[in-house]
């Protein structure tokens, strides 16, 4: 009898352990969903202030602005949704994407940028516009410059897109959206990067960036071989090339539709 009782006592403790086991772990859970979405929530409200608060004065600012109140809207989205600490972090990290079209517009109109947003690795690896640059690729033409202009009213903050890397720049069209919407590139965007970067310091050769973003990233690194884009040179005629021409206008051809 006594025996029995003790086994009783044993497994009660047992069970009152577990229970409060999963009790602290699901409070713990509770504390860092709210903390997270505490974090994401002051991000958002930053950009809900900029966003509603800017003007742009130009094309380029009012693109930039644009683009920064469609992460606004998909951001706040983002947080209504929230139900894991994953999902409050891409919902924050939705917000600095925002902010940092907001400070593109803010540069764009000649403003203080306001102050710096946390460093982004993605977005470093990625590599920058330093110089302008104009192609024309299957008939299409295209620009990039490392400030706004006329000619280049579309910003991007740089980072990674379907797996392969985005330089920060500002670019006559937004190339790199097919891929942002679908989750794929098309084959003839290696030409397209090839023909506006090939030679450029601090970004990958096109051979790199269509092996893959992590490729690409290491070749740039090495500060490898950008020129081994193939013969794309100044990029002027790429759309001639026999190799490529076929494909190229079926995969890629679409740009000219972008309306964005």
């Amino acid at each position: 009898m006594g025996t029995a009782i003790t086994v009783i006592v044993l497994l009660l403790i047992v069970v009152a352990g577990a229970a409060y086991l999963v009790r602290s772990q699901a409070q713990a859970k509770r504390r860092q969903l709210e903390d997270a979405k505490a974090d994401a929530r002051r991000w958002v409200e930053r950009l809900g202030g900029q966003v509603l608060n800017l003007t742009g004065t130009d094309t380029a600012s009012q693109q930039a602005l644009a683009d920064a109140s469609e992460r606004y809207n998909a951001a706040g989205s983002e947080m209504e949704r929230a139900e894991t600490v994953e999902q409050a972090r891409l919902a924050k990290e939705t917000a600095l994407e925002g902010l940092y079209y907001v400070r593109a517009a803010r540069t764009a109109m000649g403003l203080d940028p306001g102050p710096a947003l946390p460093d982004d690795p993605e977005r470093e690896r990625a590599g920058k516009v330093t110089e302008h640059r104009s192609v024309d690729v299957e008939g299409q033409h295209y620009e990039a410059s490392p400030e706004p202009t006329a000619n280049t009213p579309h910003y991007y903050p740089g980072g990674r897109v379907a797996g392969r890397p985005v330089p920060q720049g500002w670019y006559s069209e937004p190339w790199w959206k097919p891929a942002l919407v679908a989750g794929a590139w098309g084959f003839g965007s290696m030409m397209l990067f090839s023909a506006m970067f090939s030679g450029m310091a601090g970004i990958p050769s096109a051979a790199a960036w269509e092996a893959g973003y992590d490729a690409g990233q290491e070749d740039a690194l090495e500060g490898g071989d950008a020129g081994d884009g193939g013969d794309a040179g100044g990029g002027e005629d790429i759309g001639g090339g026999d190799d490529f021409g076929g494909d190229f206008g079926g995969d890629f051809g679409d740009f000219g539709d972008f309306g964005f």
